[in-house]
């Protein structure tokens, strides 16, 4: 897909729009993480509807993930606290669990669950 350009990621998302048939009328919002070329994204949305005659709000339409948003802010606050959190992405934590923590170590890519 290349780069996570806000342009970029609007052309993907037209393109899955068009392959599903959702045409304009059935997407009323967009739910994203808070990168910023995810706000990007739902102006270009808005700007290509708009070219069409057809009023589609970003602001209104782009919903930030909740869960996403307590992250980061639970995350600052821990930190604030000094509280360190897991440095193992999950997929080591499951290797972990199924191998045990030494036998995991040596295990590559093509090798993972």
């Amino acid at each position: 897909m290349g780069q996570h350009t806000g342009a970029g990621l609007a052309v993907h998302l037209k393109n899955v729009l068009d392959h599903f048939e959702l045409t304009y009328g059935r997407v009323l919002g967009i739910t994203t993480d808070n990168a910023p070329s995810n706000y990007s994204i739902t102006c270009k949305r808005q700007s290509t509807l708009e070219a069409s005659a057809i009023k589609w709000p970003a602001l209104r339409n782009h919903i930030t993930c909740m869960t996403h948003f307590m992250q980061l802010a639970l995350g600052s606050f821990m930190s604030s606290l000094g509280v360190k959190g897991c440095t193992k992405s999950w997929e080591a934590h499951e290797r972990d669990q199924q191998f045990g923590e030494n036998d995991s170590v040596n295990i590559g890519k093509s090798q993972r669950l």
